[in-house]
């Protein structure tokens, strides 16, 4: 096993990678409510908790998620926000290797486009890749904050995140660069048609930088696609973990059917 994916529990195995600027420890709440049933490989990205020296490059989702395939066993794919992108490329690229794939809080298409409503104003990313050269710490904060926003439980995933981020160390600058170009570049709202692996997008009701209707919209283009949504905001597991965790036991032991 790499020194960068973490196996707690026994069982199916899952596959769990974070989002922008976290590292594997952010899904605790899921280990807590998943590992009596499940294997969970915690996937570090490049240049995030214990996956270091970055290397430039290391972050695009397709050559990622290559390496974790080599890595893990056939299992059901979990990814959140920017993990989810990985996610994606995963079951589009080897789906012999993935079962099936939840997506937490992940747009296809995170910017927002004449013909998509659905996401952010490309000058969102571009801030706060500018914020980063001014104030590491508190551009990673201000970004924190944006992914709580609108959240009834707020200040308590605020809270959490923070605890989180430097947990494993600080995430390498050049990552957090790649990783905002990313989300502003990546558009895979074609390949969804392309997608045979089944696949359930949760989506939370009051998130403000991926919007419901984004997930919504994706799972109706995958061909066995289903969409949950929940009263949450970008961090469904943290705010309401026992309802993240019910949804994937069930995806799973029903064969990941819609």
């Amino acid at each position: 096993m790499s020194p960068w994916i973490t196996r707690v529990g026994a069982g199916p195995d899952l596959v769990l990678i974070h989002g922008w600027a976290m590292h594997g420890g952010i899904f605790a709440p899921l280990v807590d409510r998943l590992a009596a049933h499940f294997c969970l490989h915690l996937v570090d990205m490049p240049g995030h908790g214990h996956h270091q020296p970055y290397q430039p490059g290391s972050l695009q989702p397709a050559q990622l998620a290559l390496r974790i395939a080599e890595l893990t066993p056939p299992a059901h794919w979990i990814g959140w926000s920017l993990g989810g992108l990985v996610v994606l490329h995963a079951a589009l690229d080897h789906p012999e290797q993935v079962r099936g794939l939840v997506a937490l809080a992940a747009n296809p298409c995170f910017v927002s486009a004449p013909d998509w409503p659905h996401g952010v104003a490309a000058q969102v990313f571009a801030d706060f890749g500018n914020a980063l050269m001014q104030d590491f710490v508190a551009a990673i904060e201000r970004f924190l904050a944006l992914e709580t926003l609108g959240s009834a439980n707020a200040q308590d995933e605020l809270r959490q995140l923070k605890a989180q981020v430097f947990a494993h160390g600080q995430p390498d600058l050049r990552a957090l660069q790649d990783g905002l170009a990313l989300l502003e570049e990546i558009d895979a709202r074609a390949a969804l048609a392309g997608l045979c692996v089944p696949s359930l997008w949760i989506a939370g009701r009051r998130d403000r930088l991926v919007p419901a209707s984004a997930m919504q919209w994706a799972a109706m283009q995958a061909p066995h696609g289903r969409f949950l949504q929940i009263s949450a905001g970008h961090a469904p597991f943290l705010s309401h973990a026992d309802e993240v965790a019910t949804a994937i036991r069930e995806f799973v032991a029903a064969g990941g059917s819609a």
